[in-house]
Order: C-alpha cells, then structure tokens, then sequence
C-alpha cells in the first residue's frame, strides 16, 4: 500500500456508530468494508451481533457469515483471510475499510503478529483442557493455571475459560501467556493504517446499548435464537462470548422471564463496552473522534478531513 492511502480503520466499542460511519465513507470513496468482529463470521447470528441487514448495505463486504456457529476459528485464521481480502481489493484499486470492535482482530490484521503453529484451529491440548473445564468448571481450571503459572492467571479472569486454555496451551509448549501479552503492545505494524477510534460518553452509551438491545427484541431476536437452536446450533450459541443469545437460551431453557434475559444482555454488553474501551485506549496510534451520537454529518465529515489529510501528508500509522 502506498504511503499516501492508509488502510482506514473505524474502531471503538460496540453501539457507538462505527458501521454508519464507516458504510458512508466507503461509499464516498467507493470501496468496500472488512467486518473486524468475532461474532459476525458466524451464519444466522445476525440480530443480536448487530450485522448491517442486507438491504441496508450499499457496498460489498467483507468478514461476515464465514462459518456457522461453533465451527473452530481463531485470529490466525482471520489474519489470514483479511489480509488476503486487503491484498485482492487493493489490487482492485482501493482497500477495504477495517470497521470493528474485536480489538485483537483489528491488531492482528494491521500489525505484524506471528501467530505459533496449533492457534489456527483446534489442537489436542486446548480439547483436552476443554473437556477439563466442562468437569471441573471454570474456577477450579483458572486455580489449576495458577498453580503453574501464576503470572498468567493474574492478567486472565478466572471466568474466561477460552483465555485460561490458551494460557495452558503457551504454558505446556513452553511459553508464558502474560509474557507473550506484554510482548504484543510492542509488535511492529504491518501495514501502515489510519485507526480512527469512536468516543462517546459512557452514560450516553449505555442509553444507546440499552435502546439496541430494545431494537433487538424488536426485531425478533428470540425468534433467531430458537431457529439456531433448531438447526442444531446450541453448543455455538451458548458458548460465554455469545452475549445475546446464551442469555435467551437460558431463558427458554428453564421458562425464566424474558425480560430478566434482556437485562442481563443489557448488563452483559455495557461490560463488553467498557472492555472495548480499555483495550483501544492502550492503543495510543488511534485518533479518536468525540460524538455524542446526534450529528452524524458533523462525525463524517471531521473523519473524512482525517483521512484526506493523511492521504495528502503521507501517513506512518505503524510503529
């Protein structure tokens, strides 16, 4: 990519606008848009990641509906299908806009991150510490690392059992999770990208999460869960990140209110938020953008002079 034209990449936590800014400006300089979201690879679990419905989309995208729920994949793998998605549109002429709030994906993407052999799907280790954390449960796996490798359980919720896996799977090919962490805030960038961050108040963002969740329901939400739990899909849609539907699930499972699942979804997302919003402030290469989520124009159009103006200066977004 020439200096001149950064890969443009729209970051920030979930429900702050990202993928209306990032479709107008892709249809202003008439590209394509690369989903950087870890939920939205997956078929039929549209509603509740909040994918842009097909009707509404006025370019081609990228980086949704690649597999079905609970099928194996990993950021290796999305490494690999993004970068070969910026290469092939480039060549087409301009590079798709990276939009999303899996931080991991977008880094793993713009950055030069060698991912180890076993992290592109499924391997022996990380089954047989699945089917130890389904015996045992998730507090006394995260107690089992710390008693090998306390420094890792320390940066690692006790509750993220897919974290406390592959913190056993570094540890046993002789690696340390933690250390491997710190070592990720210094990789080099592997292409020169434009991040553009999202910023919006807190409290106004929990009034815009708790009006999408509304929506959501609206929408049919419930409905989308029993047709995956239908075709076979409930091991994938209940899985601990599936915030949305592992909630409804539950619900239907034991004839809980619906109305305490959707709290709860509520309550699950601001969480998330606030973890997005953590992980992208480390980032100190993102410009951010302050909206307060009403003049959508005045948003475009303060991001459309940060990339004109990197695009006339020539921008070094990596590191």
């Amino acid at each position: 990519m020439s200096d001149t034209h950064p890969l443009i990449c729209i970051v920030g936590p979930t429900a702050t606008g990202k993928s209306e800014l990032a479709q107008r400006i892709a249809e202003t300089i008439n590209t394509s848009i690369l989903s950087a979201d870890s939920m939205q690879i997956y078929r039929g679990m549209d509603i509740g990641t909040a994918k842009v419905p097909p009707f509404e989309r006025t370019v081609p995208y990228f980086g949704i509906d690649l597999i079905d729920p609970g099928e194996a994949f990993s950021a290796a793998l999305y490494q690999d299908y993004a970068r070969k998605t910026i290469e092939e549109e480039l060549a087409s002429g301009e590079a798709p806009i990276l939009v999303g709030g899996t931080g991991f994906y977008v880094k793993a993407t713009i950055d030069d991150m060698d991912f180890a052999e076993g992290e592109q799907t499924s391997n022996p280790i990380r089954e047989k510490y699945h089917r130890i954390a389904k015996e045992v449960g998730a507090h006394e796996l995260w107690k089992k690392l710390y008693a090998v490798d306390p420094k890792s359980a320390n940066v690692i919720h006790e509750n993220d059992v897919k974290r406390v896996i592959r913190a056993f799977e570094l540890h046993e090919s002789g690696e340390c999770y933690a250390s491997r962490l710190e070592r990720l805030q210094s990789v080099p960038g592997w292409i020169d990208a434009l991040q553009i961050g999202i910023s919006v108040d807190p409290d106004l963002l929990k009034d815009r999460i708790d009006h999408r969740i509304d929506t959501m329901r609206e929408e049919g939400l419930v409905e989308e869960v029993q047709d995956l739990l239908h075709k076979g899909f409930r091991e994938g849609i209940t899985a601990p990140q599936a915030i949305g539907y592992k909630e409804i699930v539950h619900a239907l499972d034991t004839g809980s209110s619906l109305d305490k699942a959707f709290d709860e979804i509520k309550c699950a997302t601001r969480r998330y938020a606030k973890r997005q919003r953590t992980w992208f402030r480390k980032d100190k290469r993102i410009q951010w953008l302050k909206y307060d989520l009403t003049d959508t124009d005045d948003l475009f159009e303060r991001a459309m002079n940060m990339i004109d103006e990197a695009r006339t200066r020539g921008h070094h977004g990596t590191r």
